[in-house]
């Protein structure tokens, strides 16, 4: 039989139909290539995005408002830690977009689980800023009634939070109600086995969470690049089937639209939603902290340039939602909140020594009763001596 070259040509596999190839499970998971933002860094606004509508001017003035007073609030904690009325503070100043725009998310039922590093947070919350600032003054309970304020203690613990919020969001869709339970998360709790498992019991069973890590580019002093090779943090998602974004954290416009978009996934009934932010710490750790260690002096300008407080001032000024007027009154009512705020914790608390030995076993052992009376001679002791 003789083969033609028209016959060669059919049977050749370059022109043979190549099966369609199948769709990436894996797409409609993924976040997209560079981080959502709807400022660029002056405050001048981008194109509109259909998939993540601006949140209404009112509810910016708000974010705007809120994020000052946040901010001096940092700032006076930061100042009490070196008067020694804190004995640790991690200050979050220069990520109020994310702190504020968070909490601005999700509704006064809703759950937070906050790090240690929400305190900008839980009082924008509307928490007491005193009752927020107990556990870092030493005490040995956070301060604050969580059931009655639908916030978890702050943790300390990397990522341990992540478990909790998918625990309690599972029990609250059991249950019939639309409660979404919002975690915070920082870049380094990612490479904790609690994040993993937490999302993915999340993920399996669809409780309603929203895992916002704050992606400030350190864990204490390690860099993100030694944390992962992921394009972003927000990569990790698609491997448990959560789906994911990625924002631009300085802008506070587009951080209250994405994790807007996320609440009301979650809360759908449709599982959980990450979103990492991509922002920056300016302070170091902690007050205990020396970041010139580990970063220069031009990177952290660099990031100051891009501050999000100024950035939605100008947004909101070109706008006409904002004036000098507006501007000056909402730096007043910052100036009193921080005043107060002092005024308060400068009061010295009234503990009793012997707490110390309350609730560290349901039953005290006859080694920890024989301690307690120790501690009690000598304070006995010490109020007979000042008598005299």
């Amino acid at each position: 039989m003789t083969t033609t070259p028209q016959a060669v040509r059919r049977a050749s596999p370059r022109n043979r139909r190549r099966p369609a190839t199948p769709a990436d499970p894996a797409r409609p998971l993924l976040p997209g290539a560079q981080p959502v933002s709807l400022l660029d860094p002056t405050g001048a606004p981008l194109p509109a995005r259909t998939d993540y509508p601006e949140p209404p001017g009112d509810l910016l003035r708000e974010l705007y408002r809120r994020m000052v007073i946040g901010r001096r609030f940092d700032t006076q904690a930061t100042a009490l830690t070196k008067q020694g009325r804190l004995a640790v503070y991690p200050s979050s100043r220069g990520q109020e977009a994310c702190q504020v725009g968070a909490v601005l998310a999700v509704r006064d039922t809703d759950w937070v689980f906050p790090t240690y590093r929400e305190s900008m947070a839980l009082v924008s919350r509307g928490l007491d800023p005193v009752e927020v600032l107990t556990l870092l003054r030493g005490d040995w309970h956070c301060g604050y009634d969580p059931a009655a304020r639908f916030t978890a203690p702050q943790c300390t613990p990397l990522a341990t939070q992540c478990v909790h919020a998918a625990g309690l969001a599972y029990g609250e869709a059991h249950q019939g109600r639309d409660t979404v339970a919002l975690a915070f998360i920082g870049d380094g709790a990612t490479s904790e086995g609690d994040f993993h498992e937490g999302i993915n019991f999340a993920a399996v069973f669809k409780a309603p969470v929203v895992y916002f890590v704050q992606n400030n580019q350190y864990a204490i002093s390690v860099p993100l690049s030694r944390q992962t090779a992921a394009p972003s943090l927000a990569y990790k998602g698609a491997g448990y089937g959560v789906p994911s974004e990625q924002v631009d954290g300085n802008d506070p416009v587009a951080v209250l639209a994405v994790l807007t978009r996320a609440v009301e996934h979650a809360r759908a009934g449709n599982g959980p939603f990450l979103v990492e932010a991509h922002t920056y710490r300016m302070e170091p750790h902690t007050n205990a902290d020396d970041a010139n260690r580990y970063r220069d002096g031009a990177e952290v300008d660099a990031w100051r340039d891009r501050d999000p407080i100024a950035r939605l001032e100008k947004y909101l000024r070109d706008r006409g939602e904002l004036d000098d007027d507006g501007v000056a009154a909402v730096a007043a009512e910052a100036e009193t909140y921080a005043a107060d705020v002092r005024e308060r914790m400068n009061a010295q608390p009234t503990v009793d020594p012997l707490s110390l030995f309350d609730h560290v076993y349901a039953q005290p052992t006859p080694q920890l009763i024989e301690q307690r009376e120790q501690v009690r001679a000598e304070l006995a002791a010490a109020e007979q001596e000042g008598d005299a």
